[in-house]
């Protein structure tokens, strides 16, 4: 398992519990080295999150962009779940 000890249950259902759909538009200039990750700026950016979660190394790059932090999963868990 790559994260051992990582509650898995709990991270899912907060997801669960607090997702919402958004319809999203395209950014007005790309960001991110890899285009295809430009979406998940855009979405949390129409979301007004503050969070993206993920282990891709391009995306980690933005971080700061519009005032959204992208952070490894590792990081997510232990600065908001533990």
């Amino acid at each position: 398992m790559r994260y051992a000890g990582v509650e898995y249950e709990r991270i899912l259902n907060m997801i669960v519990q607090n997702a919402e759909l958004i319809h999203v538009g395209d950014l007005s200039e790309p960001v991110c080295d890899d285009a295809d990750d430009d979406k998940f700026l855009a979405c949390a950016v129409a979301s007004g999150a503050n969070i993206v979660v993920s282990g891709d190394q391009a995306l980690l790059k933005t971080s700061g962009y519009r005032g959204v932090t992208v952070v490894t999963p590792k990081v997510f868990v232990s600065e908001h779940l533990e």
